[in-house]
């Protein structure tokens, strides 16, 4: 048997409860053409069910994204340009920054019972930024990256190991320049050298 069953917009325009569509500037035009009426409040037409469905009063769609919708410049997302039409039909924006110091320690002080650790790892990733933000580094920590970091710790018990493993993500110079930076922070740990290449006899031209 062919069973109709209502879609996530559906379920909320009935309900009259928001909706959240996460990574909206990754989506295909497809998606972006089905919202264009419901995001201006219009009903909805559901042709297998030959019926209309207007929406209840509650009823809001907010989406996320990495952009403002015109793609990513540097290559860091896998996002598609918007349609200014489409994102005309959102009314606002909301720009949501890094946490400040405050409020990200208190996310990593219940999974670090460390909070040395914790007040380190925030002045680290604040110096970071200010160095993403002046241009002096093409990369980031983020407060998920922080989250990992505090995850691995709670498994290893060592603050540079956890650290290591979450940074090799990045291409060697960035991963040796963050390790370099946090050793600075915090004087408990030691930043393993990097092995020196083998010497294979070779003389360069």
């Amino acid at each position: 048997n062919v069973v109709i069953e209502d879609g996530p917009v559906v379920i909320a325009m009935r309900k009259g409860i928001p909706i959240l569509i996460d990574e909206i500037d990754a989506g295909g035009a497809n998606l972006l053409m089905c919202l264009q009426g419901v995001l201006e409040g219009k009903p909805l037409y559901i042709k297998a069910k030959n019926e209309i469905v207007y929406p209840t009063l509650g009823f809001n769609v907010i989406a996320t994204a990495n952009t403002k919708g015109r793609g990513s410049d540097e290559g860091k997302y896998l996002s598609q340009i918007l349609d200014d039409a489409f994102l005309e039909r959102f009314p606002i924006t909301v720009e949501q920054e890094y946490p400040d110091a405050k409020t990200e320690k208190k996310i990593l002080k219940p999974l670090i019972p460390d909070e040395q650790f914790v007040e380190h790892l925030v002045q680290w990733a604040d110096v970071v930024r200010k160095s993403y933000n002046e241009g002096a580094t093409d990369e980031i920590i983020s407060t998920r990256r922080l989250v990992h970091i505090a995850k691995a710790f709670s498994i290893f018990k060592d603050r540079i190991k956890a650290i290591t493993l979450c940074v090799n993500r990045f291409d060697a110079e960035t991963k040796m320049a963050f390790l370099d930076l946090y050793s600075k922070v915090d004087a408990k740990v030691e930043v393993p050298q990097a092995a020196p290449a083998p010497d294979t006899g070779e003389v360069p031209f």
